[in-house]
């Protein structure tokens, strides 16, 4: 890390693909130097949360005996989370969100946090941290108090999927507690990292989504051997989005050389069907299957904005006060505010509630005969009346999507004062962003369900050969975990396996 601006795809690298962080000499020199400019300058003046109570109770004075105890009691007395521990890999998130803050050489901590913090992600070893707690106004409070907690040499961490006393560990690996110098409990505690992290995970996530997402719409056109115009550069390209463009560009780079898809051209645009009364081929496609570019277009540039957002988010000073040593001066004021996070979370887990309710109708339309009029109900490879094929997996689908479309209700407008009426407006920013990692969860599941009824569709038709070579690969890969299924079985455990793969494959199309 340095002062650099640190990327998504650097994020990613770290947080996924094993990457060692390393902490840049020049950055850590400024920590450092920001560190002695607080010491000096702290001397005879008050300053917030160095020699006053915090809050509400920042105009009590504490006294200079008690100063490094002040922060030893904001870490301990707001380690007071509840509900389900964070599991371990947003737990990694949140650490490397709060240690770039601190890189930045604003906070005023001793260089001790962000080795000691590096130490903890490059050794893989997590902090036990509660999902419930932080309003995000002055930060993550409850959430970094629970960091802090560990960093001390207190509380319990995740390592290698077991809970460990903190000591405990932190001898096995020889690794010495944090010792208080000035203000760092505050500095911990202050920030936006538990949000940012987590909204980082859920953008890189979302990503991944919306890849699959624009596949398996693929999948669904080429099964139905629709027409080629709805994606196609001509038509897209008159109406002035980005996304829509991206989409349909990804779409036709999925479908080339397949054998399925149909010229408009060469089989509406002929002269001998003006003799039909009722039309044998279908003009046009269900709005699921020929919006597409529409209706992932949007949710492309919102995946796109939210990316901008929290990386500048990950890349800002999000405590306070700032301490400024190039301009030798402190700086009061709300840095500590998760607005931004909250408000792109929202809007994330509504896009991404509309990607699920598209994979959802698109299944619909697979699994109904009646609309389709192509495949057996339920893509139902047995007896029918006897077997029942898909029937069974689509009330789940059904049911995950009307949770996603409850849980998209916005966090951002519905703040609580609290702390006394200081905090009086206030951003739920990590419950937004833990309300996201619900839906894309969701998302993922109910897109699983969506590749295993794609996958029996094309056996029914027999057409793999006919398939376009990246379709015939996404059906390879599915059909290694969920082979073909004729009588009826539970379905769980495929599920499982097959939302697993969608989380952990790379998609065969880029994002970009």
């Amino acid at each position: 890390m340095s002062e650099k601006e640190l990327t998504l795809d650097e994020f990613n690298e770290i947080m996924f693909n094993g990457k060692e962080l390393v902490l840049d000499a020049d950055a850590v020199k400024k920590v450092h130097q920001n560190h002695l400019f607080l010491q000096e300058f702290s001397q005879h003046k008050l300053i917030y949360g160095i020699n006053t109570g915090f809050g509400p109770m920042a105009q009590y004075k504490v006294s200079p005996e008690n100063i490094l105890q002040l922060q030893y009691n904001l870490i301990r007395s707001h380690s007071s989370g509840s509900g389900s521990l964070l599991p371990a890999f947003l737990v990694k998130a949140v650490m490397i969100a709060r240690l770039n803050s601190l890189m930045q050489g604003y906070s005023g901590v001793h260089t001790e946090v962000v080795y000691l913090l590096r130490e903890l992600i490059n050794r893989n070893i997590n902090p036990c941290i509660y999902e419930h707690g932080g309003v995000g106004a002055s930060g993550d409070l409850i959430q970094l108090a629970h960091l802090g907690l560990v960093l001390i040499g207190e509380g319990e961490v995740l390592y290698e999927n077991n809970t460990y006393p903190t000591r405990e560990i932190f001898d096995r690996f020889g690794i010495t507690p944090l010792n208080i110098h000035i203000r760092e409990g505050l500095a911990i505690l202050n920030g936006t990292s538990a949000m940012t992290g987590i909204g980082m995970v859920n953008i890189i996530r979302a990503r991944k989504l919306l890849q699959w997402s624009s596949l398996l719409s693929a999948m669904m056109n080429e099964i139905m051997e629709a027409f080629d115009d709805h994606y196609s550069y001509e038509l897209n390209i008159v109406k002035h989005h980005k996304g829509q463009n991206r989409i349909a560009a990804m779409i036709r780079e999925i479908l080339k050389d397949s054998k399925m898809i149909r010229s408009r051209s060469e089989h509406l645009y002929n002269p001998e069907n003006l003799d039909q009364e009722v039309f044998e081929d279908k003009v046009q496609e269900y709005y699921s299957l020929r919006c597409v570019t529409q209706v992932l277009g949007p949710i492309y540039d919102s995946i796109c904005h939210a990316e901008k957002v929290l990386v500048d988010e990950l890349n800002s000073v999000n405590d306070n006060p700032v301490i400024d040593h190039e301009n030798h001066n402190i700086f009061h004021g709300g840095n500590f505010h998760g607005d931004y996070v909250s408000l792109e979370m929202d809007k994330l887990k509504i896009a991404i509630t509309k990607l699920s309710m598209l994979s959802e109708r698109q299944l619909n339309y697979l699994l109904n005969n009646k609309l389709n009029q192509k495949f057996p109900p339920f893509v139902n490879l047995g007896v029918l009346g006897f077997n029942f094929g898909m029937q069974g997996v689509q009330f789940t689908a059904t049911s995950t999507v009307a949770e996603n479309q409850t849980l998209s209700f916005p966090m951002y407008v519905h703040s609580i004062p609290n702390n006394n009426d200081n905090q009086d407006i206030v951003s739920m920013g990590c419950n937004a962003a833990l309300m996201t990692k619900r839906v894309i969860d969701n998302s993922f599941q109910v897109l699983s369900i969506q590749a295993m009824s794609i996958v029996q569709a094309i056996d029914f038709l027999s057409c793999v050969d006919r398939l376009s070579p990246i379709t015939r690969m996404v059906y390879a890969e599915v059909r290694k975990i969920f082979p073909k299924f004729i009588e009826d079985a539970p379905r769980y455990r495929e599920m499982e396996k097959v939302k697993l793969f969608l989380e952990n494959a790379n998609p065969f199309i880029p994002f970009r």
